[in-house]
């Protein structure tokens, strides 16, 4: 079943986001009293009295000509022709203005069933400018407060009167995004693929700060991409806007199944690329590198650009390698086949009997340092989990396992077995019970 989708739309600072934290009741917008803070369309699913539903926030429309402006126009123009319902959202406190007027004639354009929102309902002067917003000329105005509650449940109910209910359905498609330094090429990499404008891709680094949902659909198999801001290093001058962005990228580590680092071949192998992927690794994710902007890059071969990798990320060294052009689209075919053999790998399963006969052979091939007279012993061995895969070691004393060994248990399992992408991770127990 197709879900309805429904546009937050309005000038600048109205309280879009606001609301679309309140409706899908978590803090997803960024809010900042910044005008154009919320750049780009934000997608989330959302449900109201069982109704499941896509939310998308836009970036204000303002009639004044600012950098983003236009681009901002056209964002939101696009998420008002996908929506089935638009909830024109103006500021009850200021009164009508020019720029809403502008986006009503958006809205006219757009032929659909639009709701007029009036915020702010909690302030007195709201109350004496309530009326002049019927000359937007709609048929539905409802006046709400984001922040008190107030009229939400009328909204909700207006907005949701025709939606069908649905049972929860677990998301089984697989969920990759797009993370790494501010303008690397992310936004970039996420059109190529898609091959759609369906973010502002711009100059100037830190454009994206929100993380945004699409559909991908690759060999009739759909699949989910996240695309985050541009992880910023903390500093002394760290912008709360860029706190939240961080805050954001990581939680949409925590949604994916695979991370794809991009990484600026122009500008080459940054400190912070490293902390960036590190944050995937910690979390368990499967991981790419992608080597962005590859045409801009001379006198450097593939083979050497490898060699390089692999010395910086020595930490990451199961982690393909992919070098295209996002902007060019020049070896982007290369990508998606990447992607596909690491979510397999994310969820092998390997049989019992298979993984004891490969750590048997390996421990009798290199036999762990004895410490005080006392050596390891290796049991018995089981993979207990997947999405990162996961295998437990019954061992003589979990104390005796030095890292060094642990590193060359875990390199006998990927000889043996195909995990390129993914981290795996090795647990060791005591045979007796004391864990």
């Amino acid at each position: 079943m197709k879900l309805p989708t429904v546009a937050l739309v309005g000038r600048p600072n109205v309280g879009k986001s606001t609301l679309f934290n309140k409706i899908v009741g978590k803090q997803v917008s960024i809010i900042e009293d910044t005008p154009g803070v919320t750049r780009d369309r934000i997608y989330q699913e959302a449900s109201y009295n069982n109704k499941r539903f896509y939310l998308v926030d836009t970036g204000g429309i303002d009639a004044a000509k600012m950098d983003f402006n236009a681009e901002i126009k056209m964002q939101a123009e696009v998420a008002i022709e996908e929506a089935d319902i638009v909830v024109f959202i103006v500021d009850g406190k200021e009164g009508l203005t020019t720029n809403d007027l502008l986006v009503r004639d958006i809205l006219r354009k757009s032929d659909k069933r639009v709701i007029v929102a009036i915020n702010k309902m909690d302030v007195k002067d709201a109350q004496n400018n309530l009326y002049d917003f019927y000359e937007l000329g709609f048929d539905t105005y409802i006046p709400i407060s984001s922040i008190h509650n107030i009229g939400f449940i009328d909204l909700m109910d207006t907005i949701t009167m025709n939606f069908n209910e649905s049972e929860e359905i677990e998301d089984t498609r697989i969920k990759f995004s797009i993370i790494g330094r501010p303008n690397v090429g992310k936004s970039s990499l996420m059109n190529a693929l898609l091959n759609e404008e369906r973010v502002v891709v711009s100059d100037v680094a830190g454009t994206t700060r929100d993380s945004i949902d699409s559909v991908l659909k690759y060999h009739n198999e759909e699949y989910v991409m996240i695309d985050t801001a541009g992880m910023r290093k903390k500093g002394k001058v760290f912008e709360s806007v860029e706190k939240y962005s961080l805050l954001r990228s990581l939680k949409a580590i925590d949604r994916s199944d695979i991370c794809l680092v991009v990484i600026n071949a122009e500008e080459g192998i940054k400190e912070h690329d490293k902390h960036i992927a590190g944050y995937a690794i910690e979390k368990g994710k499967g991981l790419i590198f992608v080597v962005n902007k590859w045409d801009l890059v001379e006198n450097t071969t593939i083979n050497d650009f490898t060699k390089l990798m692999r010395a910086e990320f020595q930490f990451a060294t199961y982690a393909p390698i992919v070098f295209l052009s996002a902007l060019t689209k020049k070896r982007i075919h290369t990508l998606m086949p990447e992607i596909l053999k690491v979510a397999e790998n994310i969820k092998k399963e390997v049989k019992t009997s298979i993984i004891n006969e490969v750590i048997q052979d390996a421990y009798q091939l290199n036999l762990p340092p004895s410490y005080k007279g006392k050596r390891l012993k290796i049991y018995f061995t089981s993979q207990t989990g997947i999405n990162p895969p996961k295998f437990t070691f019954r061992v003589n004393n979990k104390g005796l396992v030095h890292f060094s060994y642990e590193r060359y248990l875990e390199n006998k399992i990927r000889e043996n077995f195909d995990f390129t992408g993914t981290p795996i991770v090795l647990q060791f127990k005591n045979r007796s019970g004391d864990e």
